[in-house]
């Protein structure tokens, strides 16, 4: 695979994963709405999506170093890997209960990083549990970051804000 694509699936794959469970984990602690959670997850497949993938963009070309090609490719592996990353997490918010969907997300997300951290290793010629403790311990925090940030925000509102 061309180091452009791998770039941009790689990146696409994590960002997709990190962002969509941390909005999804977030705006349920804080609303326990799924129109609120759907909302989240459309916005990142699309508006996160396409803000990832011109940051690669502009990443790639500021290396003054790779051919236009190279960097239209990892662009549109960006876009794309982030894009049906994000709406895969849509598939358990829609056919099971919220409090259900939210632990099977993490689930899935989890197993994502773990494959494509497996990969990595592997590449690397490194212990895979190194590179999937590694970045699973990252995607926890995030997780759990975002669910006391929308119970903070939850109460706060709650108690009428400012």
């Amino acid at each position: 695979m061309r180091a452009s694509w791998k770039t941009g699936l790689s990146f696409g794959l994590t960002s997709g994963v990190i962002t969509t469970l941390g909005l999804m984990v977030g705006l349920n602690s804080g609303t326990h709405s799924r129109p609120v959670v759907i909302g989240g997850i459309l916005t990142i497949a699309i508006a996160d999506a396409m803000s990832d993938a011109l940051g690669i963009h502009v990443s790639e070309e500021s290396k003054n170093n790779s051919p236009a090609l190279q960097i239209w490719e990892a662009t549109g592996a960006t876009f794309l890997a982030k894009f049906v990353i994000a709406l895969t997490f849509l598939v358990p918010v829609l056919l099971v209960p919220l409090d259900r969907a939210i632990p099977l997300s993490v689930l899935w997300g989890l197993l994502l990083l773990a494959g494509l951290s497996f990969f990595i290793a592997r590449a690397q010629a490194i212990a895979p549990w190194k590179v999937i403790g590694e970045h699973l311990v990252i995607a926890l925090c995030v997780v759990a970051l975002t669910h006391a940030v929308g119970d903070w925000v939850a109460s706060y509102v709650a108690d009428g804000g400012p």
